[in-house]
């Protein structure tokens, strides 16, 4: 079998200018990175805001399962579609971190013939913007060191700091760790948690920024530590916010490519969707919108996770409004939901497929509760059958969810075109009447239960004795007002892991609630989700290399 590696390297990429050119992007707005990569300078981003907004499709999957689900490439397949029957498109995707690539997840550049390039440049270190991250984010955390160690005017209680260090790297080595061993030049000793970079609200205030001064504002508005008396110390306490926004400002102008079918797409940001806001930057977002009539965009993980946030937290910050949704599943994840094993899911199996599509209708419903018209993409396997197909018809057609089924792996963009098509006949319906899911007054606690009932199928939330003291606190100091997000597996709607399909009569544990004020949002953890991935026995890093041509490979 070919490798999406193999199937990139055999496209002739087009220079980034004639992309840009395409895309209505002049010479002079254009920051080339080599051949096939670039920036948009800020000027030029600013020059648009004038123009109206083209149509936003949101894709997003089912609960994820080792068989895939094909999200980012379905994304990939359907922007490259909708250009192929005259829309003028762009698509709007995150940046891959550097922790799956090297662990179990692999890249995140699509697959087959609907791919994003150069996929090896762009899942590795592509423009630099996560390690102008990674150092923001660790400066803040050097700086505050550095205050406590030179006297702490503020008076930061050590206890009570809350900003971490991050890597983008799984290493579970760094969950829990000791500083300052050795005291006197070492500074005091003290415990230190380390996120994923993705996990950061360094990387959720850079998603969020509408741009240069908003992040900066951002950016200094985090909350960071807090004094004995329990008042709040920000990155503008201690002067950190001039030079943390001096070593994002070249990463916060988005990133240009194109796809194997010469598609333009802003690849930018990159938080994880199952303990982040997992949506890529409003600029890139917003600056895709002012370009082209149609804009394909991907939340992360499910409708639940990525979905829900993209809608609850992005849209209601950036003001943002939707045209539908596709959700995208295969008939080998419906089997996984229906306890069939993967060894299995070559066999024909009809009535798993039935029974599987329970997951599928769940995100559906979640999605329709925003308000939005919603599309079912069927990402295609070769050994899917007619009797698997007209099984999931009959399991969706209760609920009159359309469900079109997609080649785009194999056929690129003519492999998407009757998803393509439905989409067009969605946004030309204007049937779209987006709303949050819950007003910015509810209580946090009710927030949270309004995610479990609505979008979980869940009775209700089992909130921890902490984290009620953590809610309280988060209100008193009035940042009640702000959306939720939860950080939860990504496998199941329940926080346990194993439990597929579509399980009711859950309650959802609460243990952790923090606040990232900067983001403009309050993190609610759940079960046992961590914010810094380990790697799998066998990680992806043992097959990748450099040949004698100088050639990445091993990177799908």
């Amino acid at each position: 079998m070919v490798s999406d590696l193999e199937i990139a390297r055999a496209v002739t990429l087009r220079p980034i200018g004639d992309i840009a050119t395409a895309a209505g992007i002049p010479a002079e707005a254009l920051i080339p990175y080599g051949r096939y990569k670039g920036k948009l300078g800020f000027g030029f981003i600013e020059s648009l805001q004038t123009r109206p907004n083209g149509a936003l499709v949101l894709v997003v999957g089912i609960s994820p399962t080792p068989a895939g689900e094909g999200k980012t490439t379905t994304t990939i397949g359907l922007g490259d579609a909708l250009r192929a029957a005259g829309k003028r498109t762009m698509i709007a995707l995150r940046e891959p971190s550097l922790g799956p690539c090297f662990g179990q997840k692999g890249g995140a550049t699509g697959g087959g013939h609907a791919q994003i390039a150069p996929m090896d440049e762009i899942n590795l270190h592509f423009t630099g913007d996560f390690h102008a991250i990674t150092s923001a984010n660790n400066l803040l955390a050097a700086l505050l060191d550095n205050h406590l160690y030179w006297g702490n005017a503020l008076g930061v209680d050590p206890r009570k700091i809350s900003v971490q260090r991050a890597i983008d790297m799984n290493d579970r080595s760094l969950r829990e760790t000791v500083l300052g061993l050795g005291h006197g030049a070492n500074g005091a000793a003290r415990e230190q948690k380390f996120d994923i970079t993705v996990a950061s609200e360094v990387m959720a205030v850079f998603c969020l920024a509408k741009n240069l001064d908003d992040l900066q504002a951002r950016l200094a508005r985090m909350v960071i530590a807090e004094r004995r008396d329990g008042s709040l110390i920000t990155p503008a306490d201690i002067n950190a916010a001039g030079a943390m926004t001096a070593l994002l400002r070249d990463a916060l102008q988005p990133n240009i490519v194109q796809t194997l079918e010469g598609t333009p797409a802003l690849v930018h940001g990159g938080p994880f969707a199952n303990i982040a806001h997992g949506c890529n930057s409003v600029m890139a977002t917003g600056t895709a919108l002012k370009l082209a009539e149609i804009v394909v965009t991907e939340a992360g993980f499910g409708a639940d996770l990525g979905g829900e946030k993209f809608l609850d937290i992005k849209c209601r910050q950036a003001g943002l409004t939707p045209s539908c949704a596709v959700v995208v599943a295969t008939m080998r994840a419906l089997k996984m939901h229906a306890g069939i094993a993967k060894a299995d899911l070559a066999t024909p199996n009809p009535p798993a497929v039935a029974e599987g599509a329970s997951n599928l209708r769940r995100h559906v419903a979640a999605m329709r509760a925003f308000g939005l018209p919603v599309i079912v993409a069927i990402n295609g396997f070769a050994g899917d059958t007619e009797a698997e197909r007209a099984a999931l018809r009959a399991a969706l057609d209760a609920e009159a969810i359309l469900a079109v089924f997609c080649t785009h792996w194999a056929d690129g963009s003519a492999g998407a075109a009757d998803l393509a098509s439905a989409v067009m006949a969605a946004i030309d319906a204007k049937s779209a009447h987006y709303a949050p899911l819950y007003p910015d007054e509810m209580p946090i606690a009710d927030k949270l239960r309004t995610l479990v009932r609505r979008i979980y199928g869940g009775d209700d939330i089992d909130l921890a004795p902490k984290a009620a003291k953590q809610i309280a606190k988060i209100e008193a100091h009035g940042f009640g007002h702000l959306p939720v997000c939860m950080a939860k597996t990504q496998y199941s709607f329940t926080a346990d892991p194993t439990r597929r399909g579509a399980p009711t009569g859950f309650t959802l544990p609460i243990r952790d609630v923090r606040l990232s004020a900067g983001a403009g949002f309050v993190v609610a953890q759940s079960g046992d989700i961590l914010t810094m991935p380990g790697l799998p026995r066998k990680p992806a890093a043992d097959s990748i290399g450099v040949n004698q041509a100088g050639e990445i490979f091993g990177i799908f």
